[in-house]
Order: structure tokens, then C-alpha cells, then sequence
């Protein structure tokens, strides 16, 4: 299934749409004998919040650790902001990754640097920022995060939220064209899921950065989300704006798994 997360209601004879942000041609990953991605096509359009739901085991994660290089797939290509990031030369890929930011299931904090170094450090080493502008950037973000009073407090004395709350700020840090969200809830305990959610849901509605994101909270994809993609066994079985996936679903598949997290 081919999708496209452009919108197709312009007006006749005006400009046809810009070159997607993200893109995904014919993508195949497997696992051994496992097909994960099976000949994946989709596009996300700059400012686009897209939500991917599903099983796990779907393939949901494999394409953020694909636009994060962190896997490769076994064949089609992967462009982002126009540059080629598989296939393609080392240098190329490095140049293409610096336009994407990823938050994690897990922290990824370095626990020995305070929370302004976390920030600081990849902006300066990186992107080539003086130590003076990273350090301006990362206190403006921990701000928008909550975290000013932290700068100088090491992870490991911080709570999983807060923590989370640093790597979405860090990721920022790096003023990435998109932002990759994995399950980035899912190992907090119960009550600081909802604090975490509500700093995206402002990101998200203050900001014009794209989202990529993979969650089970429903009530948080149906907020954020531009448009909804529902995977099962490695492809895309239905797509649709959240009021339709989640209000009034095409496929048995989707419905089904909405009847089971809901």
C-alpha cells in the first residue's frame, strides 16, 4: 500500500506539492526468515504529524531505527530533506541524519554529564555550534520543557519524566527537520505518562517540526496526529486523519486492534 501524507485539495492549477520530507520506496527489512517491512511505499510532507499504530511486531520501530540509521533495510530507498539516506556513501548519510532527532523508549542520557551538557554536547561537537550558542539554545529548551532549575543536576538524580522530558529537549537541541517519537512513554510509571504527553501535544501545536510517531496511547494519537497509519505484519492496512481511524475504521484488522488497546 502506497501513502502519501499530502493533502490532495489544491486548487486546480496551482503549484503541485512540495518534494516530501520524508520518503519510503519499495522498503523491505527481514529478520532471518521474518519479513518485518514488505515493499513499504509512504510519504510525510514538512509539518506533518503522522502517527503509526499497531501491533507490536508490525515493523513500527523498524522504520524509526531506519531514518535514524540505526537499522538498514535490505532493500528500496530512504530519502530525507531531499538527500539520499540508504542507499548511500557514509559522508552522505552523516549529512542526512543531521536533520532528524529521535526520542527513545529508554532515556539515552549520559548519566556522568549534567542535563545542559546532554544538551549541549552534540549541537557543539556535531553541528559545529559554539559551546555559547548551544548552551543559549539548551536553556531556552529546558524552559519549554520545565527544566530550567536542572541544568547543573545529573540524570540519575532526576525522575523518569523528568529524564524523558530531557531527551525531548535534547533532541530539540539539535533542531532536526523531524522528530522521531518511539514509545516514549512506555517506561514511565503510570503518573508521569501524562505530563510527558502533554509537553508533545505543545510541541506539536506551538512548533512546525514533523512528527513521526509510534504509540499505543490512543487518546494522544487522535490529538496530535495529521494523519494515522495503521500497520499489521509489515504493511500499511489503512490510513486515514484520526477522526476516521479512530471513529470509523474501514478494515476488520483496524478495528479489531482499536477493540483490544482501547
Amino acid at each position: 500500500m502506497s501513502v502519501e501524507t499530502q493533502t490532495s485539495n489544491r486548487p486546480t492549477g496551482t503549484a503541485p506539492a512540495a518534494e516530501p520530507l520524508v520518503r519510503l520506496e519499495q522498503v523491505t527489512k527481514r529478520f532471518g526468515e521474518h519479513t518485518v517491512l514488505d515493499r513499504l511505499d509512504f510519504a510525510v510532507e514538512a509539518g506533518r504529524h503522522v502517527t503509526l499504530i499497531g501491533p507490536s511486531g508490525s515493523g513500527k520501530t523498524t522504520i524509526l531505527r531506519m531514518l535514524m540509521t540505526l537499522t538498514r533495510p535490505d532493500e528500496g530507498t530512504i530519502t530525507v530533506a531531499g538527500q539520499r539516506l540508504f542507499p548511500a556513501p557514509e559522508k552522505q548519510v552523516r549529512e542526512a541524519r543531521k536533520n532528524i532527532g529521535m526520542v527513545f523508549q529508554q532515556f539515552n542520557l549520559f548519566p556522568n554529564m549534567t542535563v545542559l551538557r546532554n544538551l549541549t554536547e552534540a549541537p557543539v561537537t556535531v553541528l559545529g555550534l559554539s559551546r555559547d550558542e548551544a548552551e543559549e539554545r539548551a536553556r531556552e529548551l529546558l524552559e519549554l520543557v520545565g527544566l530550567s532549575d536542572k541544568c547543573d543536576v545529573r540524570p540519575p538524580r532526576l525522575s523518569g519524566g523528568q529524564q524523558q522530558r530531557v531527551a525531548i529537549a535534547r533532541a530539540l537541541a539539535m533542531r532536526p527537520k523531524v522528530l522521531l517519537l518511539d514509545e516514549v512513554t512506555s517506561a514511565l510509571d503510570p503518573e508521569l505518562v501524562a505530563g510527558v504527553l502533554d509537553l508533545l501535544r505543545d510541541i506539536a501545536r506551538s512548533t512546525d517540526i514533523t512528527m513521526l510517531c509510534v504509540t499505543h496511547e490512543m487518546n494522544f494519537a487522535r490529538d496530535i496526529s495529521d494523519q494515522v497509519l495503521m500497520f499489521d505484519a509489515g504493511r500499511i492496512v489503512e490510513a486515514g486523519p484520526p477522526e476516521q481511524i479512530f471513529g470509523d475504521p474501514e478494515q476488520a484488522r483496524t478495528r479489531e486492534f482499536l477493540s483490544a488497546v482501547r
